[in-house]
């Protein structure tokens, strides 16, 4: 038994919340323990709300003090997802000790890349940190060194990860979260968004700092720590082929033609939804573009009776729609997208045991080998390895599974060295099935 596993089911840092009523006395006889206290309400940032930075001349007094600043820095961003086009960042919050609190507004202050220059070598703190990475990156904040609390939760096997509850069960603090979901354009921003904003990094550094603690005593550090440089130092994601192929309820479009339908309305709703910084879903939802390609309407009198095309939707609107379900109606079959999207790799696991019987054993073998010994280190299956690696190193293993070649095949699939050490054993064995 490893280290973490000898020591991951241990004591968890603190819990919170009730428990059985204290009568003086334990069930085995011995003294009551001390109840856990209840957790306290974070109403206000120790400094108060600071302004908002909105000009360069502000801006430069917030480098000059982060600058300066001991420590790693906090770290947050708020998007206007569901409101306005693509995930830009609309506020940028950062913490850091000697500087206090900074609240950076990127629309009045486009470029940060002078502060992320001024954050150079500082380790930035972020709470689920691939959410928030690509909109930093887009106004010049990246990070060369990284803590992500969401991550280390998970891997010190918190069974929730979210912000307010992490900061709840490991430092005893509430944080008020009603305004996760507000349109963070709106301008001015109402005080109490600009508070609850401040909040979300108040806590972050001795958040991280106890997080690192437990994450030591379970012998799990260094795994984060490749964890979180592998995070820091991956290239941004590269753009998604066919998006319109994500479309909510795409599973009921069988037929090419209908298909093609999906791709006209959903391309013509992103072209406008672009041009007036709206969020697609405010110009046509998923679910009526789903209903037009089933139907396929001759017309845009049938279209506005579909749902999502009703009475408050003007003539001009639904003529717009119409063209892109004629544009689609009219192509060449030669044209028409193909069902499915081209494999990159395996195939679906339900097929396995149809194309290859034995690969289906190894898979199945493999899969319960990592649920095992996830349980036993006390972390998320897809923290200890991502379904994906299994999967590719199982149809495809090397032709002699020893720990060498198998190690190489993770690596090559991007697996960490602790996740290698940890898994290779059990999958050497999974691969050396070789009947079903």
């Amino acid at each position: 038994m490893t280290d973490a596993q000898d020591t991951a089911a241990d004591t968890p840092l603190r819990t919170t919340g009730g428990g059985p009523p204290d009568d003086g006395v334990a069930a085995d006889g011995a003294p009551p323990q001390e109840p856990t206290p209840e957790p306290i309400p974070l109403l206000e940032p120790r400094e108060g709300i600071p302004p908002v930075v909105a000009d360069p001349e502000a801006l430069a007094r917030v480098i000059e003090a982060f600058e300066a600043g001991t420590g790693p820095v906090a770290v947050d961003a708020e998007r206007a997802s569901g409101y306005r086009y693509g995930q830009r960042a609309y506020l940028v919050q950062l913490r850091r000790e000697g500087a206090g609190t900074a609240l950076v507004d990127p629309v009045g202050c486009p470029d940060l890349s002078g502060l992320g220059a001024a954050l150079d070598g500082t380790e930035w703190i972020l709470h689920a940190a691939t959410q928030d990475l690509p909109c930093l990156r887009e106004i010049g904040m990246i990070p060369g060194r990284l803590f992500d609390t969401e991550l280390a939760g998970r891997l010190a096997g918190f069974p929730r990860v979210g912000l307010g509850a992490m900061v709840e069960s490991v430092l005893g603090y509430v944080l008020e979260k009603g305004h996760s979901a507000v349109d963070w354009s709106t301008r001015p921003l109402p005080e109490p968004w600009l508070r609850y904003a401040a909040l979300d990094v108040e806590l972050l550094v001795d958040l991280r700092d106890a997080l690192e603690k437990e994450l030591d005593r379970q012998g799990k550090l260094e795994w984060a720590h490749q964890e979180f440089d592998a995070i820091a130092s991956a290239p941004p994601p590269p753009p998604r082929q066919d998006p319109w192929r994500r479309t909510s309820g795409m599973h009921k479009v069988r037929r090419r033609r209908q298909m093609a339908v999906v791709r006209e309305l959903w391309t013509a709703r992103d072209r406008i939804a672009q041009r007036r910084d709206v969020s697609p879903g405010k110009v046509l939802s998923d679910a009526a573009i789903i209903e037009a390609a089933l139907a396929l309407p001759p017309n845009a009198q049938v279209l506005s009776g579909l749902p999502g095309f009703g009475a408050r939707m003007g003539r001009r609107q639904l003529e717009q729609w119409q063209a892109a379900v004629d544009r689609a109606k009219a192509l060449p079959d030669t044209q028409l997208p193909q069902p499915g999207q081209p494999l990159t790799g395996p195939p679906p696991p339900r097929a396995w045991a149809d194309k290859d019987p034995v690969a289906a054993a190894r898979l199945s073998a493999a899969r319960a080998a990592v649920s095992s010994l996830a349980e036993a280190l006390n972390l998320p299956q897809e923290n200890l390895i991502t379904p994906d690696t299994v999967r590719r190193v199982c149809w495809e293993p090397p032709a002699d599974p020893t720990p060498e070649s198998v190690g190489a095949a993770l690596a090559g699939y991007g697996a960490r060295p602790w996740q290698i050490e940890q898994v290779t054993p059990d999958l050497v064995k999974a691969l050396r099935i070789t009947t079903a």
